[in-house]
């Protein structure tokens, strides 16, 4: 596969390519000059288990506030720069363990140098980065339209700049809002770059159809052996992009841990608030995130227990009770206000 065969980079005390597991990360919304706000974000992602983090340094605030922003939180950060080549040195300065750049718009090639002087100094990857959104006029005029193989001479226009310079510490990332266009770029790319690539469809957009698209994309890209680290774009809490994230990686047996939950779709037979019942599963379940588990939920105690018998622990709800069940067995019939109190019991006892 190709992940097995990129270069193997560092970024603080994580390791991406050369076959190490593929790493989540997902980027901050907070104003980065608001040091409290942008921890606060920060930990509840390292909680939801997010293990590289991503902000925004437009200006000078922000850049100074990585040095407090770093002390306080256990992931690397990766400084975001667009433009002004300043911000980028002042980022690795403060202690960015990775900044991301297009060497395209950071002020010429002077600029460039110049930045890749300071983390060559500091041994510091430099993410880069090309969007469809953003890709250069001469190539989308050459192509007559953005395509994937203009999106992939740009990026390895921009790799061969920091090579240059002198510098092979590099990982590279391209990405579209349109999935097939992402998946084409990906499979022209990979073959051509022996660096790690930092994969996801850009601009995904809502909850669900951002789910839906990255889950695609990203899928059969990570399928086809492709891809070192992931991030699932999405509108709203970052903490949800990590989420969708471990889905991915774990549906498709690449990482492992963690709870899985399986729910029914819920059907005319399902005499249970099943949805809601889910749902308090679900956070109940989010104090034991490190369990490597699979945790049943069933509307119908018909049915329920055969559907349950694949997972480690699980309900069938009823009429006004549940089914505790524990490998397809019936341990326990407790009252519906019980249901959720009762399965964190027993997995107390089965397993911590």
């Amino acid at each position: 596969m190709y992940r097995d065969n990129t270069k193997v980079i560092h970024i603080g005390d994580k390791v991406i390519g050369g076959g190490n597991p593929i790493l989540i990360q997902s980027m901050t919304n907070t104003r980065t000059s608001d040091a409290d706000a942008t921890v606060e974000q920060i930990l509840r992602l390292e909680e939801a288990g997010c293990d590289i983090i991503r902000c925004t340094v437009p200006d000078e605030e922000s850049a100074s506030a990585i040095k407090e922003i770093k002390k306080r939180i256990h992931i690397p950060l990766v400084a975001d720069i667009h433009f002004d080549h300043k911000m980028a040195i002042k980022a690795m300065e403060n202690g960015a363990d990775k900044i991301r750049i297009n060497p395209g718009n950071i002020g010429g090639e002077d600029k460039l140098i110049e930045v890749v002087r300071a983390a060559k100094e500091r041994n510091i990857p430099i993410r880069v980065g090309v969007n469809s959104g953003s890709l250069e006029k001469e190539i989308v005029d050459r192509y007559g339209k953005v395509t994937a193989s203009g999106i992939v001479e740009s990026a390895l226009d921009k790799v061969r700049m920091i090579e240059r310079a002198g510098y092979d510490n590099i990982v590279v990332s391209i990405k579209s809002s349109d999935v097939l266009m992402a998946v084409k770029a990906h499979e022209e790319l990979a073959p051509k770059c022996k660096y790690p690539l930092h994969v996801g469809i850009t601009e995904a957009g809502s909850l669900v159809s951002g789910n839906i698209k990255s889950g695609i994309g990203i899928g059969i890209i990570l399928y086809e052996g492709i891809g070192d680290t992931i991030r699932v774009s999405l509108t709203g809490d970052p903490v949800e992009e990590v989420k969708s994230a471990r889905i991915i990686l774990r549906s498709l047996g690449l990482r492992t841990g963690g709870v899985e939950i399986v729910s029914c779709p819920t059907c005319g037979r399902t005499d249970i608030d099943l949805i809601a019942l889910e749902g308090s599963v679900e956070r109940m379940l989010s104090k034991y995130k490190d369990l490597n588990i699979k945790v049943a939920v069933m509307g119908c105690v018909v049915n329920g227990p055969g559907e349950a018998k694949e997972a480690d622990i699980g309900v069938a709800g009823g009429h006004g009770e549940g089914l505790i069940i524990k490998k397809g067995e019936i341990i326990r019939k407790v009252a519906e206000s019980e249901i959720v109190g009762a399965l964190e019991d027993e997995l107390k006892k089965a397993f911590l």
